[in-house]
């Protein structure tokens, strides 16, 4: 008997046109496999689709807030039917940049120096405040929107024009810049996956670098790093998969600098597209496309 998997794709954030993407993809490979295959969104229609189609497995392919954020998962929990990816809790707090860089930070991985900011507090000083935490240049983004939306490197002289941008969210993340090399590295249930890093045309590497290949961002696989550096990268991403309380797959994002590795944050539901980093770099290390979505089904809980 073919094995049914529901794809949960689309959804109401953002990242709505990525997410399509991810689910359109992975179908097409599970379809191609010979796994019985329905997608559909994360609507009113989700109860139906579940008790007529009767998955064994639904692989959440959402991104952005309701998908990646605890939101969804607390709604997959009640279907009791195993769910891709990680659970409630360890969604919310990695979704949540500052809970998650507070974790960093309690168990001593390097992040970059941060406070949070509130529009309601009409901070006219701002400025000063940044100078007094942090010095320019500063790196504002929402606490919880996945793909670098809306985030912004800032000089003192554009920090207020900028800030206009994000005054739709009620807090933002306020980061100290770290310059140096952007590398990302990911996991797969306990597995140590690999690492990518990624040199962009553009400023940094934002949601145009990553989702529009006329971009050009340079992929360079294997990374240029000694063995024992690769070994500490590494050991970092794991550790930071665990003690997150994540399972399936993630991707932790870094900036490498003076020989230290800042985490920036960690994804739980990093995008399965055909410009994907953690489809690249599963298959660089002998894993294809088919196999990495089987390794993220096994994985699937509930209760997690």
């Amino acid at each position: 008997m073919k094995k049914k998997v529901l794809i949960i794709s689309g959804g109401i954030s953002k990242e709505r046109t990525v997410s399509l993407e991810t689910g359109k993809q992975v179908a097409k490979e599970l379809k191609k496999n010979g796994y019985s295959i329905r997608v559909c969104e994360p609507d009113q229609k989700l109860t139906f689709h579940t008790k007529n189609f009767k998955p064994q497995v639904i692989f959440n392919a959402l991104h952005g807030q309701f998908g990646e954020d605890g939101y969804i998962q607390s709604i997959l929990e009640t279907l009791k039917i195993p769910y891709t990816h990680s659970g409630v809790i360890s969604s919310a707090k990695a979704m949540d940049k500052e809970i998650s860089k507070k974790i960093f930070l309690k168990n001593k991985i390097l992040t970059p120096k941060f406070f949070s900011y509130s529009f309601d507090k009409h901070n006219k000083k701002l400025t000063n405040l940044i100078e007094k935490k942090l010095s320019f240049p500063v790196v504002i983004k929402p606490i919880n929107e996945g793909s670098s939306l809306n985030v912004f490197i800032c000089s003192k002289a554009n920090i207020l024009k900028k800030l206009k941008l994000l005054k739709n969210y009620k807090r933002i993340l306020i980061e100290q810049f770290i310059p140096g090399r952007e590398i990302q590295a990911a996991i797969i249930g306990k597995r140590k996956l690999g690492a990518i890093e990624l040199k962009p045309r553009r400023q940094f590497y934002d949601y145009q670098a990553k989702y529009n290949s006329k971009a050009k961002t340079e992929h360079i696989i294997p990374v240029n790093l000694s063995k024992k550096k690769y070994q500490e990268l590494m050991n970092i991403t794991l550790k930071t998969h665990k003690l997150m309380g994540c399972r399936g797959v993630t991707r932790s994002d870094f900036k490498f600098h003076k020989g230290k590795f800042y985490l920036l944050e960690i994804n739980t539901q990093p995008g399965m597209t055909k410009l994907s980093l953690v489809p690249e770099i599963s298959a660089y290390n002998g894993i294809s496309f088919f196999s990495l979505i089987k390794l993220i089904l096994k994985d699937a809980s509930i209760n997690k």
